[in-house]
């Protein structure tokens, strides 16, 4: 790996150190209390759904988020990859929901935070159990599974592991179709019998359709066939789009177009007693390409140096080191990578509350030994590892506000 010159690091804004030579190859690391930790407990994704079933009478609930009120009948439609940020920045892309912006979180016209990692396993496994990743166990797009040493892919269940032994609590959903709650869920039939879906979103009945117009039509029709219904309703492209073409490029664009139609439309066939709750799983930001901004970790033998396994994703790395290296790796990825990375060991991580407020034994060792969450435009890449992650242009994963804020916005009838 080629460091960034002493100038181009002040050109993005990081002051140069006065004292030539190694204060530059070891610059100050970002404090960890610097950190913008999610709002788990008051305003993050794993507090809706509690939130909403609470308001139904759901035994076992807690009403977390104290900007909603309640409802009889509860929609989500979760827009994979569009965060608070994007939104505001495109009115004329999204009209509809651009209307909305001022209801989000109550009408208080602020966001919610999605939890850390910001990533679709994660923050789904959020949603539906109503718990934070210290709980749920989903901490990260690979992790690595404690019995077999191996990484372990939460999006793509890949390799096989029970799903029940890795996620054993009840979903929202779960919970509230055995206290006599209409619940359901309108979603691609892909995704109907997939591990993630059934230890995140299972519950009542799932309804595959794929068209987003027919999705929409449908999940108006279940929240309308109870006196209380929970409804899940999810849109996948405009994620798709940003990390192929980016954020703010035109496939990205139209996708937001569409999806702010299929909102509209929801909106408008909701049933009485209805809210509808519109939110997404991450934001994310686009990475410029060079080796300022992506730092491949399967060419530079610092990074590589007592590693045994790399987890997680460019923005949000969990790093596994060989036994008894652990406090080295730490030491090397703080002075390499410190000044753009909140780099923590694993029990600073879980101290600061990263990944919730408390951790499952099951899920501790599931953490890497080191914590990466970039703050600035940078990737750790891995070209060779990860060929398909590495090329994509729009990212997301850590804390920053891109990233992490996403809407809930409202509709009541």
């Amino acid at each position: 790996m080629s460091h960034p010159s002493p100038s181009a690091a002040h050109d993005r804004g990081h002051p140069v150190p006065a004292t030539p030579g190694s204060a530059w190859d070891h610059p100050e690391p970002l404090a960890l209390d610097s950190a913008p930790v999610p709002e788990y407990g008051v305003g993050s994704l794993a507090d809706l759904l509690p939130t909403l079933a609470a308001g139904m009478a759901v035994p076992g609930m807690t009403a977390a988020i104290p900007e909603l009120t309640a409802a009889d009948r509860n929609c989500v439609f979760l827009i994979d990859g569009l965060g608070w940020e994007q939104l505001k920045a495109h009115p004329d892309e999204a009209p509809f929901m651009t209307s909305l912006l001022a209801s989000s979180r109550g009408g208080t016209g602020r966001p919610i935070t999605a939890g850390y990692p910001a990533t679709t396993a994660t923050s789904l496994a959020s949603v539906g159990t109503g718990l934070p990743p210290g709980a749920h166990g989903l901490p990260g797009y690979t992790v690595r599974d404690p019995r077999t040493g191996e990484l372990m892919n939460q999006l793509r269940w890949q390799p096989w592991t029970d799903p029940r032994a890795w996620q054993p609590y009840p979903t929202v959903f779960q919970l509230a179709d055995a206290a006599g709650v209409h619940t359901a869920q309108v979603s691609a039939p892909a995704f109907q019998n997939t591990p993630l879906t059934k230890i995140a979103l299972s519950g009542g009945t799932f309804h595959g359709r794929l068209t987003g117009e027919d999705r929409v039509d449908l999940a108006a029709a279940q929240l309308a066939a109870g006196d209380r219904s929970l409804v899940y309703t999810y849109y996948a492209e405009v994620d798709g789009k940003g990390h192929r073409f980016g954020v703010d490029s035109d496939p990205w664009r139209g996708q937001l177009m569409y999806v702010d139609r299929l909102v509209q439309r929801l909106a408008e066939q909701l049933p009485p007693r209805a809210a509808l709750y519109v939110t997404a799983d991450h934001g994310m930001v686009d990475i410029p390409f060079g080796e300022q901004h992506r730092v491949d970790f399967d060419e530079d033998w610092e990074l590589r140096a007592g590693v045994a396994l790399l987890g997680g994703e460019g923005r949000a790395r969990h790093v596994y080191a060989v036994k008894g290296a652990e406090a080295d790796v730490l030491t090397c990825w703080r002075e390499v990578l410190g000044e753009q990375f909140w780099v923590a060991s694993r029990d600073e991580a879980i101290a600061a509350g990263w990944f919730g407020p408390h951790i499952d034994e099951r899920v501790y060792a599931r953490i890497g030994d080191v914590v990466a969450a970039a703050r600035d435009d940078v990737l750790i890449i891995a070209s060779e590892r990860e060929p398909k992650e590495s090329a994509m242009v729009g990212n997301h994963g850590s804390m920053t506000p891109a990233e992490q804020h996403v809407p809930l916005l409202q509709v009541r009838s």
